[in-house]
């Protein structure tokens, strides 16, 4: 028996076709719709996420905060999610996929919009806070359902395709940050980015129009509701589970504390130590961000592929390349932007193996939980990076300060995806 199914053996479905839109052509109706919702939920949470990041330059300027107190929000607001996955997670498992999904969104869309009208950097570091929450549980239950909704040959494909509207929501951010800060006083501007991160709460029309609950899931709560026996909130830390809930802990800590020293402070590096002004560094964070949406891509086909750990690995080692090269060598501003796509694709591809992977460690009776809880532990530790490289970047340069943190963190990712199993292609059971 395995952590992963305790009470089943692991059946595997072979995978046949393994180009990228295999998936989408054997789509049915109600996948589709599910797929959309997914992909734009966390477009619109990428986006929500990386409006602060951008005009972070902005409030340390006009408000007096210093790097490393600014950095606190960003760590705050990550801090937060963790919480907010595990129990969005543990909800999800309780009351369903769907309505938590509804639920979380709702929550960081209303919270978004207070951080626009706030006054001082106490009250945004406040808004930012409760925001997490429901970042964290809109990942968690959007992640489950995804995994749960999808065949299992075709589950890296689909559920990687969703995480490349990360790069969609990231692009949109700085779409509106060039747009707004071009027509507006920044005193005004950065008001507005946060207005329009509460533009998710739309998509809840839609989630209760068109996407329901996946069979396996219903199942599983019709099968608890029957024999009283309801999934506890420390489940996942018993038995056989408790190894797989360390090591996948450890692997999203890795790949998102990598991903948030390098994306959350290469805006401000851009504009400090390379003396670009914040529209000029646009032309820069879109390359990053193509190279982004790219790897999402690669990375999803690769993960049904070759597999979600050989994924891990490679992408891990190729991020601490990329990374090691963008901050520590004497380049020029050209060769840096060209330099961006490579460092895009390297520190974001891997997420789209991460998804499914988590899915599939799990028994249904606690996916939700164990996947909320592991990844969103991830950020919760990850979330301490962008205030360390922001503390750190006061006794050295910023550029070391992201190279240390980040390269620390992607090796942690390496070892820990290397100690776990690989789970491709694993069919998911109701029960459990």
């Amino acid at each position: 028996m395995s952590a992963a199914e305790p009470s089943q053996a692991i059946e595997t479905a072979a995978i046949e076709d393994t180009s990228l839109l295999a998936f989408y052509r054997d789509m049915s109706p109600s996948e589709r719709h599910t797929f959309w919702a997914c992909a734009a939920g966390w477009a619109l949470d990428g986006m929500d996420f990386m409006i602060y990041p951008l005009v972070i330059g902005t409030i340390i300027t006009l408000w007096k905060v210093d790097a490393g107190l600014a950095g606190l929000a960003g760590t705050v607001t990550l801090l937060s999610s963790a919480v907010g996955g595990w129990l969005g997670g543990y909800l999800a498992d309780r009351v369903g996929r769907v309505r938590t999904l509804q639920f979380t969104i709702l929550w960081f869309s209303f919270f978004s919009l207070l951080c626009a009208l706030a006054q001082n950097f106490d009250q945004l570091l406040i808004a930012r806070a409760v925001l997490g929450l429901g970042f964290g549980g809109e990942w968690a239950a959007g992640a489950v359902l995804m995994g749960e909704a999808i065949r299992p040959q075709y589950r890296g494909r689909a559920v990687g395709s969703v995480q490349s509207g990360w790069a969609v929501g990231w692009g949109l951010a700085v779409l509106a940050q060039a747009i707004l800060f071009s027509i507006l006083p920044a005193e005004s501007a950065w008001r507005w980015m946060f207005v329009i991160g509460a533009l998710p709460a739309l998509l809840v029309f839609y989630l209760r129009r068109y996407v329901r609950e996946p069979e396996i899931a219903a199942a599983t709560r019709a099968q608890q509701a029957e024999a009283g026996d309801r999934p506890q909130l420390w489940e996942i830390f018993s038995g056989p589970i408790l190894k797989t809930t360390i090591l996948a802990s450890l692997v999203a800590t890795g790949c998102q504390g990598g991903y948030y020293a390098v994306t959350f402070w290469v805006p401000r590096f851009l504009t400090t130590e390379r003396k670009l002004s914040i529209v000029s560094s646009t032309g820069y964070l879109s390359t990053l961000i193509i190279g982004s949406f790219v790897g999402y891509l690669v990375g999803a086909w690769l993960a049904d592929r070759i597999g979600r750990r050989n994924l891990f690995l490679i992408f891990s080692l190729g991020a601490i390349a990329v990374v090691l090269l963008y901050t520590q060598l004497p380049l020029s501003n050209e060769i840096l932007w060209v330099l961006g796509f490579p460092l895009g694709f390297f520190a974001s591809g891997y997420f789209s193996g991460m998804g499914a992977f988590l899915t599939e460690l799990y028994p249904t009776r606690l996916r939700g939980s164990g996947q909320g809880f592991c990844y969103n532990f991830g950020r919760g530790i990850g979330a301490l990076f962008p205030y360390l490289v922001g503390a750190l970047s006061v006794s050295t340069s910023l550029a070391n300060a992201i190279a240390i943190f980040a390269v620390v963190a992607y090796a942690v990712f390496f070892i820990a995806a290397y100690s776990l199993p690989e789970t491709r292609g694993r069919v998911l059971h109701a029960g459990g």
